[in-house]
C-alpha cells in the first residue's frame, strides 16, 4: 500500500473540515495524492420523460463547486502540495454511496469522512454518510472525531488494532499492517477481555474464568503478532474490564493514535460491515478510527 490513494468526502461545515484535516495528515504521512469529493443530490425529473430542471441542476452544481472552493482554501493551510490534490463533484441520492462511486472512479484505497454533527466532541457519531460507507464500502473507511480539525496532532504515532482471533482475521490484519507501513507507524494489537455483568455474583470461581480468557487472549495476540513481527514493530495488550466503553477508556491512547477495527464476520466478503461490538468501540474511541473490510480487498491494497 505504498501507493495508497486517499479520498475524502467534503461538506462545507465542521464535519468536512474534520475529515479534510485527517485526510491531509494521511496524505502527508504516506506522501500520496489526495482526492477531495463533494457529493450533491441528483437533478429532479420534470416536464416529461428525460427532462430535468436546468436551473436546479445549475444550482446544485454551483453549491458543490462552492464547497470544493472552500475545501481548496482549507487545504492550502494543511501542507498538502496543490499538485497532489484533485477535486471532484459527483451527483448521487446517497452521499455515502456517492463516495463509493468516486472511490471506484479514482481507484481509492481509503475513504475518509467526518463525524455527524450531533456527536460529542472528540468522539465519533455515525451519520447517514458514514452509515452507508460502514455497510458497503469495498475499501477501508476512516472517520475523524468531532472537532478533529481544531486539535489534530502534528503527526500520527501508532496504529492500534482491536483484535479478536477468528477464522477470517488474517486478511484484515494484513490490510491494517499495510496501512501502518504506508503511514510509517508501529502496530499495537489490543484485545478487550470483558467481564459479563453480574458474573461474580452468579457463581464461584468467576475470577478464574476471566483469567483463563485473559491468558487465551494473550496467546492469540502472540500468534497474531508473529504474523506481522518479521515486517514491523508490533506490541500487544490484553485488557480486562466491564463493558466496552469503560475497558477501552483504560487503554493508553497517544495524541497521534489511530484505531483500526475489523468488520463483522457476518458481513459480506471484501466489504466494510460494522458489527455491534466494533460499533461500540468506534463510538467510545477518542481518536480517528479506520474500519477494515472483511477478507481481502481489491486494487493496490494487495
Amino acid at each position: 500500500m505504498s501507493d495508497l490513494r486517499v479520498l475524502v468526502g467534503y461538506s462545507p461545515d465542521d464535519r468536512g473540515d474534520d475529515a479534510l484535516a485527517l485526510a491531509s495528515l494521511v496524505a502527508r504521512a504516506a506522501k500520496v495524492p489526495l482526492t477531495v469529493a463533494n457529493v450533491h443530490p441528483p437533478a429532479w425529473p420534470s416536464r416529461g420523460p428525460g427532462a430535468v430542471d436546468t436551473e436546479w441542476v445549475a444550482y446544485l452544481r454551483e453549491q458543490s463547486a462552492a464547497a470544493l472552493r472552500q475545501a481548496e482554501e482549507r487545504i492550502a493551510g494543511l501542507k498538502v502540495p496543490a499538485a497532489d490534490v484533485e477535486f471532484r463533484m459527483h451527483a448521487h441520492r446517497g452521499s455515502g454511496r456517492g463516495l463509493i462511486d468516486v472511490a471506484r472512479q479514482v481507484d481509492a484505497d481509503l475513504i475518509v469522512v467526518g463525524s455527524a454533527p450531533r456527536g460529542r466532541r472528540d468522539r465519533i457519531a455515525i451519520g447517514s454518510t458514514a452509515d452507508q460507507l460502514l455497510h458497503g464500502s469495498p475499501v477501508p473507511v476512516m472517520l475523524a472525531p468531532r472537532g478533529y480539525a481544531d486539535s489534530a496532532p502534528g503527526a500520527f504515532e501508532r496504529l492500534t488494532v482491536a483484535y479478536w482471533r477468528r477464522r477470517d482475521v488474517e486478511a484484515p490484519l494484513q490490510v491494517a499492517a499495510r496501512i501502518a507501513t504506508s503511514l510509517g507507524l508501529p502496530v499495537r494489537l489490543v484485545t478487550l477481555v470483558l467481564r459479563p455483568p453480574g458474573l461474580p455474583a452468579r457463581f464461584l470461581g468467576a475470577d478464574e474464568v476471566v483469567q483463563r480468557q485473559h491468558e487465551q487472549a494473550e496467546k492469540d495476540l502472540a500468534h497474531a503478532a508473529g504474523l506481522l513481527a518479521p515486517h514491523m514493530e508490533v506490541t500487544t495488550e490484553a485488557v480486562q474490564g466491564a463493558g466496552i466503553a469503560k475497558t477501552l477508556g483504560t487503554v493508553d491512547m497517544r495524541p497521534g493514535e489511530v484505531l483500526a477495527l475489523m468488520s463483522s464476520h457476518q458481513g459480506p466478503l471484501r466489504k466494510v460491515f460494522l458489527g455491534e461490538s466494533s460499533g461500540k468501540i468506534l463510538r467510545a474511541a477518542p481518536c480517528p478510527v479506520v474500519v477494515l473490510p472483511r477478507g481481502s480487498v481489491r486494487g493496490r491494497t494487495r
